[in-house]
Formats: structure tokens, sequence, C-alpha cells
């Protein structure tokens, strides 16, 4: 290695952590949402709010964020990120020492902030963190370790939550605020690391005067459908986990569901390592196709079948430590949907920026503003709880639909129509 990357190192263990903190703080939102419900006894839509806000800044900021990569480079992109991250989860943690619904209020308001900072950490890191590894295989292999270390900070944040909070009848903010207090460190010593790290910036583009294209990344039919479909994979992908979290608190204790639910978390981190495995054999559009029939299938199952078959899970038993504990088969099948859903972002991305050229940077930033499906979709899915009087698993019709477009788009929306226009 050369003295170049080793003075690289800090910055690049900074950026996987970041990957990780990406993780930590959206995943937090949905134990968050119990703990809200109950604290402040608020419906299960309202519930919701804190991963709504999470991920409507991804609408409002994906686009400038872009932006302000393109014109300020990565450090200082990724050092406002930072400072805003700790700012969103500081806010929420002053939320913990207040009472009533000026609490509730300042909550909200911290998780829209810390989704400005998750949609600009994920804009930011992933170039960033090829950049400093010298780009080619060696960058591919630490960008894979980042999203791997992603996993793992979103399968620890919710089994923790687990940890900390034994009743969720009783929950409230403050339990997690040793959860908070490990985000609020992370950001502050990444904030420092970055700034005093020398990172590589790609040389600015000039622009052209009067040069303006009639065509954008818009303009291809595969490309809005695949922006259609990102929304709906991100709100699945989150909605899964974020309802069965909430049924299990009610047929198992708190600890039981945190971990059950850290298990789809953790089933995304093997799927992820298989699909890097067979990236290279299998086509997006089949691997997209089998993904979203099995999981369709999957959560058919947990519609369907009847909740008093239990199965036995590893799982985490509060006191009693690890050990086999029988949840509902439903439970089961849906832990089994997060194999299917952690390749799904790679092959929805792949197929709908296939052919577009020049358009492909600008169509980057629309895919990071339609992850605020993540918050869309789930609040929209609890609202169904509500309105069916508590049936949560009715609610997973919405995912049903989600996967069907899916499926729907790997086999017929992805096919590029518009070959026609230019390109280069």
């Amino acid at each position: 290695m050369t003295q170049k990357q080793n003075s690289n190192v800090p910055a690049i263990i900074v950026c996987i952590l970041l990957f990780g903190m990406i993780s930590f703080v959206t995943n937090l939102a949905s134990p968050m949402g119990d703990i809200l419900k109950n604290q402040f006894q608020v419906a299960n839509w309202m519930g919701t709010l804190g991963v709504l806000c999470n991920f409507i800044a991804y609408a409002v900021m994906g686009i400038p964020a872009g932006n302000l990569l393109a014109k300020h480079g990565y450090k200082k992109t990724a050092l406002l990120a930072v400072a805003v991250g700790f700012a969103g989860v500081g806010i929420q943690t002053i939320a913990g020492l207040l009472a009533g619904n000026l609490a509730f209020g300042i909550y909200l308001l911290g998780a829209f902030v810390a989704g400005f900072s998750m949609c600009m950490l994920n804009i930011v890191v992933n170039p960033m963190l090829n950049k400093l590894a010298g780009g080619g295989n060696k960058g591919n292999q630490l960008v894979q370790v980042g999203g791997s270390f992603n996993s793992l900070m979103g399968t620890a944040v919710i089994f923790l939550t687990g940890v900390f909070v034994p009743s969720i009848v009783d929950a409230k903010i403050s339990q997690v605020f040793p959860l908070m207090g490990i985000a609020l460190a992370i950001f502050a010593i990444a904030f420092v690391v970055v700034m005093l790290t020398n990172i590589p910036e790609n040389a600015p583009v000039a622009e052209v005067k009067g040069e303006k294209s009639q065509y954008g990344p818009m303009s291809f039919r595969h490309f809005v459908l695949g922006a259609i479909a990102i929304f709906v994979y991100v709100g699945v992908e989150v909605g899964i986990p974020n309802v069965l979290q909430k049924w299990l608190n009610f047929v198992s204790t708190p600890a039981i569901a945190g971990t059950v639910t850290a298990t789809y978390w953790l089933l995304m981190l093997v799927g992820r390592l298989a699909g890097a495995a067979l990236g290279a054999k299998v086509s997006a559009k089949s691997m997209l196709a089998v993904v979203s029939a099995v999981g369709a299938c999957l959560t058919l199952g947990a519609i369907f079948l009847s909740p008093e078959t239990m199965v036995n899970l590893p799982v985490f038993k509060g006191t009693a430590g690890f050990g086999m504990a029988s949840v509902p088969v439903n439970a089961a099948l849906l832990v089994l949907c997060g194999l299917c859903t952690s390749v799904m972002w790679g092959g929805i991305f792949n197929l709908a920026v296939e052919g577009l050229g020049k358009y492909t940077e600008k169509g980057a930033g629309i895919f990071m503003a339609m992850v605020c499906g993540g918050g869309i979709l789930p609040f929209f899915q609890n609202l169904v709880v509500d309105l069916t009087g508590g049936n949560y698993l009715v609610s997973y019709w919405v995912i049903v639909a989600g996967m069907a477009y899916m499926l729907y788009y790997a086999l017929v929306g992805s096919k590029n129509v518009n070959k026609d226009i230019p390109v280069e």
C-alpha cells in the first residue's frame, strides 16, 4: 500500500462507519414509531410520522444534494451532511427531555433534519469511498464492505432497541438515549476525521452556456417507471419490518419482537452478499423478477396463513438471554422477505439507468428523491392497520401490490423504448 493510500485509511474507516450510520439512524425510526405511539397514545399512522418525516426529507433534498456535491465536492458535502446528522439526532434527543405535544413535534422535526443528513450521506459516501480506495476493484470491494456494515448496523439498532425497551407499553424516547448517544459520538468523530483528511476531488465540470438539451432522464420511459419502482421498493423494504415489529409487540415481548425484526435486516445482509456473488452470472432483469415473485408469494402466505401456526426462531428473550421461541409462521415468512428485498435496489437502478449515457448523473439525483417512498408507503400501510381495526396482516396487501409492480417493471417496464434519444 502506498503512502497516499495509507493517508486515506482514516477517511475510509469513517466512510464505512457513515455507511452504517445511514442504516442506524434510518432504522431507528421504525421502533421509535412504537415508542411514540405508546408514549403519546396516538394511532398507528401517527406513530409512523417519524419515518415519514425521515424519508420525505429525501424528496426535498435529493436533487439539491446532488447539486451540492457537484458544486462543493466530497469533503465539504460530507462535512455538511455529518453536521446536519448530528443536529438531527440531537434534536430527537432533546425531545426525550420534554413532555406532551411539544416533545412529539420536536421529535418529528429532528427526524426530518436527520433525513436531510441521510440523503446527503447516501449521495456522497458511495463515490467518496470508491475514490478514496483508488477506484477499480479495490473501490468496488470497499463499497461492498460499506454496504455490509450498513446491513449490520441496521440489524443492531433494531436488536438494541428491543434490549433498551423491555416494555413497549411503558416505552419512552429517553429509554433509547444510549443509541442516540452512540450516533452523536460517531457523527462528532467523523466530522473531525473528515475535516483533517485530504480527500481527492473530481475536476470541476465546465458549463457551456446556451447548450441545453431538450432531453433528460425523464424522457426515457424505462427510467420513469424505474423511478416509480425505487419509490415502491424503499416503501416495501421499510414497510415489511415496520409493521411486523408493531404486530409482534402485541403477540410477544419487545425483546423477541426486536430480535425477529432484526433478523429481517440480517437476512438482507446475507442476500446482498449472495447477490454480489451471483451478480456476474445472473442479469439484473432475471434477479429482480425472481425476488419480486418470491417476495409476493411469501407475503401472500403471511396474509392467508393462520397466526396460530407457530414455528421456532432463534431470538433474544431479554434477561433470559438467547434461545428458541415460538412465533407465528406469518412472521417467519415476512422475515424471509429480507432475502428478496436485499438485491432489489441494485437491480432496479441498473435497469433504469441502462442506456441513459450522459443523463445518468441527473437520474441518480432523481432516484435519491424517490427514496421518500420509504416514509409514504409505510405511513399508508399503518393507516390501513387503523382503518381495519388493528388488522396488521391485512395491511400487507400494500406490500403485495408493491412486489407486483416491481415484477412488472422487471418483465415489461424496464425495456428501453427510447433508443432514438441521443445520449452521447
